[in-house]
């Protein structure tokens, strides 16, 4: 019961980090397909545990035969097999002049009707497709070249550090792994990759027994206050405490030998304008950080000019802060 409890409060806050994610800076992002996409990203990680589709299946509630075709219907169009029916309802739109809601729907018959309308919903909301009139004269149509060229530009910054983290954090990557991570057109992200490489942010290697070279990068640099590649620290960020609590409940069953290597602490002060305190409190992440920083300096420097040994460990540290004003009085922060 209280891990049942325990799963429900982390989506719940993880839901309230995608909602202000997805209306940050006035944006609206696209969520039509989210729930699918957690339940897909659910099932992946609970194969790559050793967690058999019937144990699987019954964990959702599911009967195997019932657990296995949402995943197929998930996974590609029902009328376009082999495809997203995301991919496969932009693809129709963009082969028409124009095309009425109710010839999308007669198109991808085979598909439910209220992911059809979802898809379509969220193609509008990306501005991949413009909509117009109302009701039964309800039109679609694919975004100009003019129209995609801005919404290309805006979509792309921050792109180039948010592939950096990812591949910091989780490379090396082939350039078609890092594709299937990103739902990124393999051609386009090639062109990005070469990108950081020339910035000397990631490196390239070509290993001589493997068909496909590998990215790779040995450090992630996002600078405070950046307004351009703050996505790539908000990933960096979650993924970090996402790997620090994954670490303490493995740690757990081994016993608290670790305890002091693995785990977190969470601290709160209670302060106001005037408490001889306020100013120490507040500048805790400074400090923090300054001293982190000094000791990742001089761990990077005595590296330098060593090559680091295949069994050498990541250690990763997340230092975090935010005022929660209280009552109706505290508006300074």
């Amino acid at each position: 019961m209280t891990l049942e409890l325990l799963i429900h409060a982390i989506v719940r806050q993880t839901t309230l980090l995608i909602a202000q994610l997805a209306t940050s800076g006035g944006a609206r992002a696209p969520l039509a397909q989210v729930a699918n996409q957690v339940f897909l990203d659910l099932v992946r990680e609970l194969e790559r545990q050793g967690v058999s589709r019937k144990v699987s299946a019954d964990m959702f509630g599911l009967g195997l035969r019932t657990y296995q075709r949402k995943i197929q219907r998930l996974s590609e169009s029902s009328t376009d097999q082999g495809r997203s029916l995301w991919v496969a309802v932009l693809d129709f739109v963009e082969s028409q002049v124009s095309v009425s809601r109710a010839d999308v729907l007669n198109r991808f018959a085979g598909d439910d009707e209220v992911q059809v309308r979802g898809v379509l919903h969220d193609l509008c909301e990306s501005r991949l497709v413009v909509a117009t009139g109302s009701g039964a004269s309800l039109v679609y149509r694919a975004a100009s070249e003019e129209e995609l060229g801005s919404l290309r530009h805006r979509a792309e910054d921050g792109l180039e550090e948010f592939l950096w983290a990812l591949v910091y954090r989780e490379g090396p990557f082939t350039v078609a792994a890092l594709a299937e991570r990103t739902q990124l057109d393999p051609t386009e992200l090639e062109r990005w990759l070469v990108r950081l490489v020339d910035a000397g942010r990631i490196e390239r290697s070509d290993p001589v027994l493997q068909a496909a070279p590998t990215y790779h990068a040995s450090s992630l640099v996002v600078p405070l206050g950046s307004a351009v590649g703050w996505e790539a620290a908000v990933f960096d960020h979650f993924q970090a405490m996402v790997n620090t609590i994954g670490g303490r409940l493995r740690s757990a069953r081994t016993g608290p030998k670790l305890a002091d290597r693995i785990g977190g602490s969470t601290y709160t002060f209670d302060v106001w304008p005037g408490h001889p305190l306020e100013d120490d409190v507040y500048d805790s992440l400074k400090t923090l950080r300054g001293a982190i920083g000094d000791l990742r300096e001089r761990v990077e420097r005595f590296n330098a000019d060593r090559e680091l040994p295949e069994n050498h460990t990541k250690v990763v540290m997340y230092v975090g802060q935010c005022p929660i004003p209280q009552g109706n009085g505290n508006e300074d922060d």
